[in-house]
């Protein structure tokens, strides 16, 4: 069985999680309290992770780190989600690599500062980063205009990768993904149709926080 260090504020984990769940493979749960800063300790950092991050998988004694990494193994380790075709396969790759540069990466600062920091967000650096996220937001709403998913015909890892931040309660970024770009919130709906699929707040432990900003 397979167990993924995680936390339920935690999109990265999230996207580990769905593709678990939609591998139909059994795992376990490991709560991480990052929030009490766990992961800043350097016991945690030797025995798990020396990024100090969540999402950890371990399958028995493989332990991987890096949420992009884990979605890759896990797809070519069961065959799944991970594109039919070599050119897809790259295209995968290049979709996890915005997502991880930009697409993930400015909105889960700012939805973290608005409801989980330890203190107020500083406005002008929230201005910046809504500007990125409007645009890399801008990008991925244009190619998913004329398609269903971001690669190929099938849903693949790069959709579970870029979505695993947008399942979360607006109130906890402020900012209306599936109203402000519609083709987005259509593929969100689809893939929430994929069998496994499950609120992160259900399928991870720590609970809801409410937050403070």
């Amino acid at each position: 069985m397979y167990q993924l260090h995680c936390f339920s504020q935690s999109g990265n984990s999230y996207k580990v999680a769905f593709l678990l769940c939609a591998l139909q493979q059994p795992w376990e749960a490991k709560f991480v309290d990052f929030m009490s800063g766990i992961t800043r300790t350097p016991q945690w950092r030797d025995d798990l992770n020396e990024m100090g991050e969540a999402p950890v998988l371990d399958d028995r004694a493989k332990r991987i780190t890096q949420s992009g990494a884990i979605l890759t193994y896990l797809a070519q380790k069961h065959g799944a989600f991970n594109g039919k075709t070599e050119d897809e396969r790259l295209d995968v790759l290049r979709w996890l690599l915005f997502d991880n540069h930009k697409f993930t990466s400015y909105f889960a600062t700012y939805r973290f500062m608005k409801s989980f920091a330890a203190t107020a967000p500083d406005p002008a650096v929230m201005t910046w980063l809504k500007g990125r996220m409007d645009s890399a937001f801008s990008i991925v709403n244009q190619h998913l205009a004329s398609r269903e998913f971001l690669v190929g015909d099938q849903p693949t890892i790069a959709d579970m990768s870029l979505s695993g931040y947008l399942f979360y309660p607006i109130e906890e970024s402020g900012y209306d993904v599936a109203a402000l770009y519609p083709h987005i919130g259509t593929w969100l709906q689809r893939l929430q149709q994929i069998p496994g699929w499950a609120n992160p707040y259900e399928i991870m432990p720590g609970g809801v926080i409410a937050p403070k900003w």
